[in-house]
C-alpha cells in the first residue's frame, strides 16, 4: 500500500499540469518554422486555482489555449523561440519543485510510520 497524505493528490495534479505545459511548449518550439502556427499554452495558474478549490475536472485534461497578442511574422507564425525557451526553463523548475515536494511528503509519511511502530 502506498502511503498518502492530503497534499499528494494536489502535488500529483501539479506535476501533471507542469508536464502538460512542457509538452505544449515543446510543440511550440518544434513548430517555430511552421507557417501559420500559433503559440499554445496551458493556463497553469487558473488550473491550479481550480484544483485548490476542489474542482476535479482539471485533474483529467488541462485545456490548451492559443495565446493572443503575440507579434506574428509575415508567414503568420507567432512562436518566439526565446519566449518558449524561457517558459520551458520556468516549467522545468516548477516540475523539479513538485518532485521535491512529493519526496518530502513521502519522507514525512515514512517518518510517521516509523514513529508509530
Amino acid at each position: 500500500m502506498t502511503p498518502t497524505t492530503p497534499l499528494l493528490p494536489t502535488l500529483e495534479t501539479f506535476l501533471k499540469l507542469t508536464n502538460s505545459r512542457e509538452q505544449a511548449i515543446s510543440a511550440n518550439m518544434a513548430n517555430v518554422d511552421t507557417p501559420g502556427d500559433h503559440t499554445k499554452d496551458i493556463d497553469f495558474q487558473t488550473a491550479m486555482r481550480q484544483v485548490m478549490d476542489g474542482n476535479d475536472s482539471v485533474r483529467m485534461e488541462p485545456a490548451s489555449m492559443e495565446l493572443q497578442g503575440l507579434p506574428e511574422r509575415p508567414d503568420g507564425n507567432n512562436v518566439n523561440i526565446d519566449r518558449e525557451s524561457l517558459m520551458l526553463s520556468q516549467t522545468q523548475l516548477q516540475f523539479q519543485l513538485g518532485v521535491q515536494l512529493v519526496k518530502r511528503e513521502f519522507n514525512n509519511a515514512l517518518t510517521a510510520i516509523k514513529e508509530g511502530s
